[in-house]
């Protein structure tokens, strides 16, 4: 008969010999890397005038970034409440009176995207037309109110594109009581266009900015790696592999692109802040609720994240490179 060769089976304490080795293993990959961020920064702060200098204009090329993409939005906050370009007009039949105009004045207003409705009844009308046009004495002549009844439509900031606008348009001319609708769309169209002409460049502001962070620091990390080119040698003679001589310049990145962002983000604070006053001051002369917006909590975290990425990734460009090209004698 032949022999049944049976698969092994692990005891339990050899289970927990293989746990122990990942859990080691672990650990000292955690000590790896905590080690090497720790000297890293200790080496930043070694040459103060050098690793400032790089973070500075770091820093500038951020909060430039930064700063457009701030003020573009605010300038579509203040977009959205410009309700004047947005609304549109309905002349009613001259047949309709004031009660049938105020039961489609409340149709309109339960319309989805609609955010206010004003009724100007036909008395209304004529009253305005007698006080701005001049021909008051005239229009007593008169023996009936030619003005018609008009709802003026206010739709809600979620409609902003044109075709939006057209939809609740199209939807309100449909009513029976309604002869024509008013609207200028080109205006709507206009401006619509301006930010997103204003969106497109600081995209491309924001991309350029970010290939000279990521310059900025390879070139800095370049410098470093070549003042330390005889400690790198002697690492490779002793057998350490790249990814361990890549590391601390890696972290070494991490560090001017994580210091960089939270300056760049100091300073555009600092720009908001002095300019949140004036505008404010300049919105209630003209009768306007705009405030300056900061940026919130996920814009900041994504603006530090960002620049810590562009350090890592400007560090790894060139310290990949020279490694490779480094040769031991």
């Amino acid at each position: 008969m032949k022999s049944v060769r049976k698969s092994p089976i692990e005891t339990p304490r050899q289970v927990g010999q293989h746990k122990r080795k990942s859990t080691g293993w672990l650990s000292i990959n955690l000590l790896l890397h905590r080690e090497a961020l720790g000297t890293s920064f200790r080496r930043l702060l070694l040459t103060p005038f050098t690793s400032a200098m790089a973070i500075i204009v770091m820093a500038i090329a951020l909060s430039l970034a930064g700063s457009f993409y701030v003020l573009v939005n605010n300038a579509q906050q203040l977009v959205d409440n410009l309700q004047t370009g947005k609304q549109f007009s309905l002349f009613l039949h001259e047949y309709i009176s004031d009660k049938q105009a105020a039961k489609l004045a409340q149709r309109l207003q339960d319309y989805e995207g609609v955010a206010n409705v004003v009724l100007i009844s036909k008395q209304q009308a004529l009253a305005e037309f007698q006080q701005y046009s001049g021909f008051g004495a005239a229009l007593n002549a008169l023996e009936s109110n030619p003005l018609p009844a008009v709802i003026q439509v206010f739709p809600t900031q979620e409609i902003s594109e044109a075709y939006q606008l057209t939809k609740l348009l199209e939807q309100a001319k449909n009513e029976q009581e309604v002869d024509f609708a008013q609207i200028d769309m080109d205006w709507v169209v206009r401006l619509q266009t301006m930010m997103q002409i204003a969106n497109q460049l600081v995209m491309l502001i924001s991309g350029l900015l970010a290939v000279a962070v990521v310059f900025i620091t390879g070139n800095t990390i370049r410098l470093e790696l070549q003042t330390r080119r005889d400690e790198v040698v002697v690492e490779k003679l002793v057998g350490a592999t790249n990814i361990f001589i890549c590391l601390p310049f890696l972290y070494s990145g991490f560090w001017f692109g994580f210091i960089a962002g939270c300056c760049a983000w100091c300073i555009i604070s600092l720009m908001l802040f002095m300019l949140s006053s004036p505008i404010t001051h300049l919105s209630m002369l003209y009768q306007s609720q705009f405030q300056l917006h900061f940026m919130n909590f996920t814009e900041s975290m994504s603006l530090i994240v960002g620049a810590s990425m562009l350090g890592v990734l400007g560090a790894l460009a060139i310290v990949s490179h020279q490694i490779r090209l480094l040769k031991p004698e």
